[in-house]
């Protein structure tokens, strides 16, 4: 048998260990996850958890990174089906709140990971979240679309807006309906931004094309 690349051996007892961590985290919780159950269900030992993740915590932040970078993808896939560059935004800002409907990224993202990591507004993914919003709100302003707003003072309260509402829907004893008001209040902050009379965007290739609001009602 060919000797296999240590760096591919690594790469899976990682993959095996988030998978199983990922499973125990979404359905038990991150407080009553037994180490021993989901290293056991990796086929590996705890040296093996600590010596990649350094402890239980290290293996929570691997999840969740690895969630979102699913979540990111989801989120790509919503803009590139948008009309145009402001319906885009729009949308990928309701998906996102509407993923706090999972029960998964409810439990793993939206509850354990503040409760044991802290603030997720101090996460390392916010940064490149921050940094993209603050891209597309530059566009819009631009090319006329919104108004002259500062696009990194907007991004910064919107992504917190967008979080917070995330983690009412995940905390809340009655999710669907607590989405819908979520999504509906939102909408209407986001059209503040809208310049006055302008109820059509204007997609990348300068054509114009209706604003569907996803009715929340």
């Amino acid at each position: 048998m060919a000797h296999r690349p240590r760096k591919e051996m690594t790469a899976e007892t990682r993959a095996k260990l988030v998978a199983a961590a990922r499973q125990a985290f979404g359905t038990v919780g991150y407080a009553e996850a037994s180490m021993d159950d989901f290293t056991a269900a990796a086929g590996l030992t705890r040296g093996a958890l600590y010596h990649h993740f350094g402890d239980k915590k290290g293996l929570l932040e691997a999840v969740i990174v690895e969630i979102d970078a699913e979540m990111n993808e989801r989120l790509r896939l919503v803009t590139a089906r948008a009309g145009n560059r402001w319906q885009a935004f729009v949308d990928e800002c309701t998906a996102y709140i509407e993923m706090a409907l999972e029960p998964e990224i409810q439990r793993i993202v939206l509850r354990d990971g503040p409760a044991v990591l802290g603030d997720p507004s101090q996460w390392p993914n916010q940064s490149e979240c921050i940094r993209s919003m603050t891209a597309s709100l530059q566009r819009l302003v631009e090319e006329g679309t919104i108004i002259a707003v500062d696009p990194e003072a907007a991004a910064r309260l919107l992504s917190g807006a967008s979080l917070l509402a995330a983690q009412w829907i995940a905390n809340s004893p009655e999710p669907e309906a607590t989405s819908k008001k979520a999504v509906k209040a939102f909408n209407v902050l986001l059209e503040g931004l809208l310049v006055p009379g302008s109820r059509e965007g204007v997609g990348g290739d300068g054509n114009t094309s209706p604003i569907i609001w996803k009715d929340s009602v």
